[in-house]
């Protein structure tokens, strides 16, 4: 594709070119994809199987495509595409018989894509479902930077959760090793193994590690350590204070039982040795004298 321009992707409609129809005198070059209605696909100009762009993340390419009706009746085809960002000038057109439709669009580079190849393509539908395409090659240019964080560590009562960020421009296949040490050694130690999960530049992803023997009673040092390819590497750490809550619970409230039942006790008592003893009666002086 030999023109790119770096502007906002919402007036790029309006700057394309308009819609071409041209008599069909002479053929088309290249082999274009055929369709059983008697149309046809190809990228415009000829000689080009394929559509091809390249440009830097945040920019858009143009091209066009070439609709060619050899039929006898007019033919109405929808356009789309599929594994790349792009958008047509005319989704929709009605192409005469016996005429090329020339139709622009631009493939925009995601402004987060990674440097590397994407591949697509362009479909044309007509009324009847009948298909053709025409594969569509991007590449995305710019420096390969393999970088990324672990973060928001923790320890829960059977796992042990965190996040992966990719900070690069590529995208990651991660490793993890793991290892938590008590106050008497390791209490857990994994060694580095491949991760089953893809991070694409930009992404946040929120993983858990399964720990179901961890310590009850104890103070751990849980640390991650997450590489990849290309050199990147960070790790995580955090320490927590493992408290059996359950039986701390329970011991409570077994004290508390004891001591409410030591209480109703001394109360007891005390009630039991003031009933024993005769009541003391005080009489009272009336000034008479019998």
């Amino acid at each position: 594709m030999p023109s790119a321009a770096r502007v906002p992707r919402p007036s790029l409609v309006p700057a394309l070119a308009a819609l071409t129809l041209l008599p069909l005198l002479p053929l088309l070059a290249a082999a274009p994809a055929e369709a059983a209605g008697g149309w046809s696909v190809a990228p415009s100009g000829g000689g080009r199987p394929t559509f091809y762009a390249e440009g830097t993340p945040g920019t858009v390419q143009q091209d066009t495509v070439s609709v060619t009706n050899r039929g006898a009746r007019p033919v109405t085809v929808r356009l789309s595409g599929t594994g790349v960002r792009v958008t047509f000038a005319r989704p929709r057109l009605s192409v005469p018989a016996r005429t090329r439709a020339d139709v622009p669009f631009t493939v925009a580079v995601p402004a987060d894509a990674a440097p590397g190849d994407r591949a697509g393509t362009v479909t044309v539908r007509d009324g009847d479902g009948r298909t053709a395409t025409v594969p569509v090659r991007l590449r995305v240019a710019g420096p390969a930077l393999s970088a990324l964080t672990v973060e928001h560590l923790a320890v829960h009562a059977d796992r042990i959760t965190y996040e992966l960020v990719n900070r690069g421009t590529t995208v990651l296949v991660p490793r993890l090793a793991v290892r938590a040490d008590g106050l008497f050694g390791p209490v857990l130690q994994r060694a580095p193994r491949t991760l089953p999960v893809r991070l694409p530049p930009g992404r946040r992803l929120r993983l858990d590690e399964p720990w179901p023997d961890r310590p009850a009673l104890d103070a751990v040092d849980v640390r991650l350590t997450v590489t990849a390819s290309g050199g990147a590497r960070d790790s995580a750490s955090a320490s927590v204070r493992l408290v059996p809550w359950g039986g701390v619970a329970t011991g409570a409230t077994l004290a508390a039982g004891a001591a409410t039942a030591f209480v109703v006790r001394r109360r007891g008592r005390r009630t039991t040795g003031s009933e024993a003893r005769p009541p003391c009666v005080e009489a009272e002086s009336t000034g008479v004298l019998t």
